[in-house]
């Protein structure tokens, strides 16, 4: 695969994660945005009133083949203060998130 054609792979994950929040959380389409593939950092830019309303951080991977392992530390160095979520996908799979097992269960206190 070209390095072009592996980059739109990469958009295309990250504008789904993008309009699913948006629309879930009912925000603006202004409210959360997609960083260009390369670029450091988390792949999502949120405002402020998007990331109180999810406070994760979020590292999108469209690959066959991902170390799943590589691609959390990666979204846990991105993080800063806030809950790394790794979302992953290959070709005619649904998406998958990544979470930390503890954080994840915490959720049904």
């Amino acid at each position: 695969m070209k390095t072009a054609s592996a980059k739109n792979k990469g958009r295309t994950l990250q504008k789904w994660v993008r309009d699913i929040l948006t629309n879930t959380l009912g925000l603006a389409s202004d409210e959360i945005s997609s960083r260009s593939s390369g670029a450091g950092g988390e792949d999502l830019l949120m405002s402020t009133t998007a990331r109180e309303r999810f406070p994760m951080s979020v590292e999108c991977k469209n690959q066959e083949r991902v170390n799943v392992w590589e691609a959390y530390a990666q979204a846990g160095a991105n993080a800063d203060q806030w809950e790394p979520l790794l979302i992953i996908k290959r070709n005619h799979h649904k998406p998958l998130a990544v979470v930390d097992a503890e954080y994840f269960i915490g959720l049904f206190k």
